[in-house]
């Protein structure tokens, strides 16, 4: 009899686990549905759909536990080729995030790989690394090769728009290593180089500085958009700002995005009167109902804090999401925005758990636009004449 209890638990275990296992499969097969109900930017692809490969709707049917499926469901999100499409939890081997994690923006132009953008301050800096130098190999692969075998891992071909994608992504590396990078100047040989990965050189700064730069006030964000404390901050800077005294605000390092409470707070100080600063379009009500959605948001006057004086606004390619918002909110209150290219991160994020693990996907659900009807991604500065960068 005791025999027939045992043997009715482990009976009882076997198929609990079952179940639990074939869940976890079950939320690997619904994230292709979720893409394709929530994405907002699937005319990216041919057919309209989540470019998702045979090779990975296999992987899914091998789901049978939460780190399974979070390795399926990072793999699955890089088909996008979206650096703005993540998973909210990873793992200590996982892809360093682009642009937060990465210090170089590389572009395929023609046969090459360029460095079109280093960030100031970074490994990559401090290793001599300059703008139109050309990634040659990653871990001493032929970066051609290793961009063909990240896209052919997933089941899938590459093209210039993956090709870059990819290239950044290689060359930020995996969170737990040093990457060993091959760069090259014209003319020159290649140099090969050990870099840590920026996980391990992230520092802890006060959400902005505040200085004066010649008759200006500059103030510079430091990955703070997502605080609510960089409003504090952010008031307590513009109180040192002199009437009609020219403002330079720095979004150059803003990769990490943040809310639209401190960007309206922050944009709430240039304004007399409610005033649009971006659009939204909601694709996924369009899909499902027939009848598309679009709305203008607007930034409100803050009571007590207003300057009225001239205004210059930073970026470069890691300024990214809520960086970009603000970049666009500020062009449209008539300031002078100048840099280099954003990070063209695509759309508002929104966050979906699913439904038997849990697990949180951050996906692009609404398309962001100027005020004028420009894709926030298309967006471009001007030139950074006469702007001290530091």
């Amino acid at each position: 009899m005791l025999r027939l209890f045992f043997l009715c638990i482990l009976l009882f275990g076997a198929v609990a686990d079952a179940a639990e296992a074939e869940g976890f499969r079950e939320d690997a097969r619904s994230i292709e549905k979720l893409v394709n109900d929530q994405y907002a930017y699937l005319d990216r692809f041919s057919d309209g759909r989540m470019p998702l490969s045979a090779k990975l709707r296999a992987e899914a049917e091998q789901v049978h536990d939460k780190r399974s499926l979070l390795r399926f469901a990072e793999r699955a999100l890089l088909t996008l080729a979206d650096h703005h499409a993540i998973t909210g939890s990873s793992f200590s081997d996982s892809w360093a995030i682009v642009p937060s994690y990465s210090d170089l923006w590389i572009e395929k132009r023609g046969p090459d790989f360029r460095v079109e953008a280093v960030r100031q301050g970074s490994p990559a800096e401090k290793a001599g690394i300059k703008v139109g130098d050309r990634l040659t190999a990653i871990e001493g692969l032929p970066i051609a090769r290793a961009v063909e075998a990240f896209w052919a891992d997933l089941g899938m071909t590459s093209t210039d728009e993956r090709a870059g994608f990819a290239a950044r992504v290689l060359a930020a590396g995996k969170r737990d290593r040093p990457r060993t990078l091959s760069v090259q100047r014209e003319r020159g040989k290649p140099q090969r180089m050990v870099l840590p990965n920026l996980y391990t050189v992230a520092a802890t700064h006060p959400p902005l500085s505040a200085s004066p730069s010649g008759t200006d006030l500059r103030i510079k964000f430091n990955d703070s958009l997502g605080n609510d404390e960089t409003i504090a901050a952010f008031d307590a800077a513009m109180a040192q700002a002199q009437p009609g005294q020219r403002v330079i605000i720095d979004l150059s390092e803003t990769p990490g995005g943040g809310n639209t409470v401190v960007a309206r707070a922050i944009l709430g100080w240039f304004v007399s009167k409610p005033t649009a600063y971006q659009v939204h379009n909601l694709p996924e009500e369009e899909r499902r109902t027939g009848i598309p959605r679009q709305w203008v948001e607007q930034v409100l006057p803050r009571a007590g804090k207003h300057h009225p004086g001239p205004l210059v606004i930073r970026v470069g390619r890691w300024t990214g999401s809520m960086g970009e918002g603000l970049a666009i909110g500020f062009a449209a209150l008539g300031a002078e925005v100048v840099g280099e290219p954003m990070a063209g991160l695509l759309g508002a994020i929104y966050d979906y758990n699913l439904t038997h693990s849990g697990l949180l996907l951050k996906l692009p659900t609404e398309r962001l636009m100027t005020v004028d009807g420009k894709p926030r991604e298309h967006f471009m500065p001007h030139s950074p004449i006469a702007v001290p960068s530091r």
